[in-house]
């Protein structure tokens, strides 16, 4: 999750927002593709099943809207994603083991990617109450994150395509590149999950990401001209 919303960060600072998103959504995919394949034994299938059916309505109301954010709302949506982890845990936390809370989960989550590009912490909110251990969410949020990015590289990218051709995007060797050093990251970001208990894991996940958030709300108002 952070190291997503890192990456999309600087990405977006170097290339446009159609560009950056489908950047972003083809290593991410790789990255969580292969955390993915890595914990397969620990992915909850039928959690998945329930967030398919509130994806789709989302991805819907998203190509009827066809919303593209400027860089200034794509760093202020970045930055304030992370307020949600911490909501008091006893204040609208999820629970994506119960089916409501997973269809929930499934369209904020995919509309969260094709707007801002980055959904971990909002997935994270659904998963404050569950039982899962630390393998089953990383698990299980991996393959949901792997999905809606899929379908962000098609969101963006097939309008990019048409109307610019592969102009806009960065050489395909970048990418390319970028897909080993993504899947060693995150073979030993999943070695790392041993040291760490359950608590410790959602602890520090959190201090992390508030940190890159902060830095993202400030980059959004500099955008705008308010700082």
């Amino acid at each position: 999750m952070a190291g997503g919303l890192v990456f999309m960060g600087i990405i977006a600072s170097l290339m446009s927002v159609s560009a950056a998103m489908v950047v972003h959504g083809m290593v991410q995919s790789v990255s969580n593709g292969s955390r993915s394949v890595i914990l397969r034994e620990h992915i909850r299938w039928d959690i998945l099943g329930w967030q398919l059916i509130g994806a789709l309505p989302a991805i819907l109301l998203m190509l009827w809207v066809a919303f593209t954010p400027n860089k200034a709302q794509l760093f202020l949506a970045l930055g304030l994603l992370p307020l949600l982890l911490w909501l008091p845990r006893g204040l609208l936390a999820g629970d994506a083991e119960k089916p409501a809370h997973a269809v929930l989960c499934g369209a904020m989550v995919m509309g969260l990617n094709l707007s801002a590009g980055v959904a971990g912490p909002a997935l994270d909110f659904f998963y404050v109450k569950t039982a899962l251990s630390r393998k089953a969410i990383v698990a299980t949020k991996a393959v949901t994150m792997f999905t809606s990015h899929l379908v962000k590289i098609l969101y963006f990218g097939i309008p990019s395509i048409k109307a610019q051709g592969m102009a806009d995007l960065p050489p395909f060797w970048v990418i390319i590149v970028a897909i080993p050093a993504v899947i060693l990251g995150t073979k030993i970001g999943t070695s790392l999950l041993e040291r760490f208990s359950d608590v410790g894991f959602r602890k520090y996940t959190r201090i992390l990401v508030t940190v890159v958030g902060g830095v993202y709300v400030l980059r959004g108002l500099s955008l705008l001209d308010l700082i």
